[in-house]
């Protein structure tokens, strides 16, 4: 299954792969360069289509618990002050997406959108410390009645040139579902009570909408 984002993509990427194998089969005449070419071609293809799949993810819903938004590997763990929404200290755990990486973004809670915000912005590598506040980045913030308030944001790397934000201010929405898509690599960071409990360890791989990043600290 692919993502809707991928769709124009995929289709121009076939019309290309076609177009190029037709004329390196009747041009090239040097065999060994003949296969070369084709195989080249046949891994640009492959590579569109795995960066675009958006694979069936199975979230066990729980009010209590914050997924991982998105497939790749914890980069930080932290205590920060978030300054665009809370004002105030949070947890931040951030996870890093290489190009390979499922790009699907997802709720990490259900609950209420109350907060959604675009910022145009750089492309600095995704893992720059100034990332988070000069890159291209969308802000989301979900509500709900037991966890409380959880910030995500998608962050544009030195790759990523577009990010699709699904999230609108009074959207009731469920965990797990998309909220968004980054396309060619990039990080999402969420922001966390300073009481929650952190699940997950630096360098430790996740999956979108299935790893438990936190949990209530009951």
């Amino acid at each position: 299954m692919f993502h809707k984002e991928g769709y124009k993509i995929i289709v121009i990427t076939f019309i290309f792969v076609v177009i190029s194998a037709l004329l390196v089969d009747n041009f090239v005449g040097v065999y060994w360069l003949r296969m070369l070419l084709l195989l080249l071609i046949v891994a640009f293809l492959i590579i569109i289509l795995q960066f675009f799949r958006n694979p069936k993810r199975n979230t066990v819903l729980n009010e209590k618990q914050v997924v991982s938004p998105v497939d790749g590997k914890v980069v930080v763990i932290e205590e920060v002050f978030e300054k665009e929404f809370f004002n105030e200290k949070r947890l931040q755990v951030s996870v890093f997406m290489s190009p390979i990486n499922v790009h699907v973004t997802r709720y990490p809670i259900g609950g209420n959108v109350i907060f959604s915000k675009y910022h145009p912005g750089k492309f600095l590598v995704a893992w720059h410390p100034k990332a988070s506040e000069e890159n291209e980045r969308t802000t989301v913030v979900v509500e709900n009645e037991t966890y409380g308030k959880v910030l995500f944001r998608q962050i544009a790397g030195a790759l990523a040139k577009r990010i699709v934000n699904y999230a609108k201010v009074g959207d009731a929405v469920v965990q797990g579902t998309d909220s968004g898509f980054i396309k060619f690599g990039s990080r999402v960071d969420l922001f966390l009570p300073l009481d929650t409990k952190i699940k997950v360890a630096l360098n430790q791989k996740v999956r979108g909408g299935e790893s438990i990043i936190a949990e209530l600290n009951e």
